[in-house]
């Protein structure tokens, strides 16, 4: 009964704020802090992206904070993405279970964007001066397994952005759970995600002398990109060492078009892992598509280490493929 209460208090919620979240088209490129729809991990990008309601490790602090709440032992796990243009993402992550406490994690994600020339009106060819704009996502996670079929999860996120002489900090939260009735593996998941205040961008950078009066503008202040995501998965195959699994999301963004997400996972002996998904969206002009990856599990000292790869789609004709490598150690 009191499984039946949670799970209804937190469908009750997502549906009493989902109009803020309908998907469209005409606010797409007003919100800013981006890089908090940069995922991470190389499981769930192999599969579009449709892990809510099947993630689990650090690499849940992304996709659904309640999966952390599996986690057993420690876990660190560490994810480096070269991006789109030259970007380079690196994600650094660990959790931790508390007996009688529940799963803290801490976990930090990092956009750099290499060295740019400060280039002015009177200066358009560059003034000499360089600087390293950089984005910073820093994540303080807690998940518990509520009930035997209820485990939730929360993260608190701060947001740093610089870009030369001005910058921009702001606090994000997540929140999900995920529902385990025990049968075929079947699962469901909700996350919502980037909920928060706006930010607005401060500084050195906005101010201007003119005529011995000194002059300073004040930047517009921008949403953060929310969006509420439901999920399913389920196993089509359990037999013996082989096991297939079918996960499938759908994400009611704030800022674009809703997206549809699909993917399938074999693994082979809990050991060795194939992945394939697909993401999909309404909108002209979309980036994203398939995505594939593969992992393998092993064994050193009594520490488990995996290693992992994942390769997404992008338009070929803007952005080379999206490619990561992630690492992940349990103890």
């Amino acid at each position: 009964m009191k499984t039946k209460y949670i799970i209804l208090m937190l469908v009750l919620l997502a549906v009493s704020i989902s109009p803020a979240f309908a998907g469209n088209a005409l606010r797409m490129g007003t919100a800013g802090a981006q890089e908090l729809l940069i995922p991470i991990g190389s499981r769930g990008t192999a599969l579009g992206g449709s892990v809510i309601a099947n993630t689990y490790g650090v690499e849940s602090i992304y996709w659904n904070p309640a999966g952390l709440a599996s986690l057993e032992g420690t876990e660190v796990m560490f994810t480096h993405q070269p991006y789109l243009v030259d970007v380079d993402v690196n994600f650094g992550g660990v959790g931790t279970y508390i007996e009688g406490f529940g799963v803290l994690g801490v976990s930090a994600k990092v956009v750099s964007i290499g060295e740019m020339e400060e280039t002015t009106g009177d200066q358009p060819e560059g003034t000499g001066r360089f600087f390293s704009p950089s984005l910073a996502v820093l994540g303080l996670t807690y998940a518990k397994t509520l009930t035997a079929n209820v485990a939730f999860g929360a993260t608190a996120m701060f947001i740093r952005e610089s870009i030369f002489e001005v910058q921009a900090t702001g606090v994000a939260f997540d929140v999900g759970f995920i529902y385990d009735p025990r049968w075929k593996g079947f699962t469901l998941g909700m996350a919502i995600k980037n909920y928060g205040p706006t930010m607005q961008f401060k500084g050195q950078g906005f101010q201007r002398d003119l005529e011995f009066r000194q002059l300073s503008a004040e930047s517009r202040e921008f949403e953060l990109p929310s969006h509420i995501n439901m999920g399913i998965a389920l196993d089509l195959i359990d037999n013996g060492p082989s096991l297939v699994t079918f996960t499938g999301n759908f994400r009611s963004n704030n800022f674009s078009e809703d997206m549809y997400t699909g993917g399938l996972e074999y693994v082979y002996d809990g050991k060795y892992s194939l992945r394939g998904g697909y993401n999909y969206a309404d909108q002209d002009n979309w980036l994203y598509g398939a995505s594939f990856g593969a992992g393998v599990k092993f064994n050193i000292g009594g520490t488990d280490l995996t290693v992992e790869y994942a390769w997404a789609e992008t338009d070929a004709a803007a952005f080379d493929a999206n490619q990561y490598w992630t690492l992940r150690a349990n103890f």
